[in-house]
């Protein structure tokens, strides 16, 4: 087995991803930050480097979610600050 077939690429993803769920759990908008990051990251290795549609159409649509959740977030803070 070669742990290293993509790179070091997916282990990469693999624990932003980690990290990123760690720190929204903490309330912390940094994890989405950090979601979109791998999730651009695993477009890459999906497309690119495994060639498989199922890791893109997953990581497209966590990509989306991932950046309306960081709009909210950033929509929810703009107006607690105004009070």
């Amino acid at each position: 087995i070669d742990i290293w077939q993509y790179h070091g690429l997916d282990w990469l993803s693999m624990l932003l991803s980690l990290l990123a769920v760690y720190l929204i759990g903490n309330k912390n908008v940094l994890g989405f930050v950090l979601f979109i990051i791998a999730n651009i990251v695993w477009l890459f290795v999906g497309s690119m480097l495994m060639h498989s549609y199922g890791i893109v159409f997953g990581n497209a649509a966590f990509l989306i979610i991932n950046l309306r959740g960081f709009i909210n977030w950033q929509k929810k803070k703009n107006v607690e600050q105004a009070f």
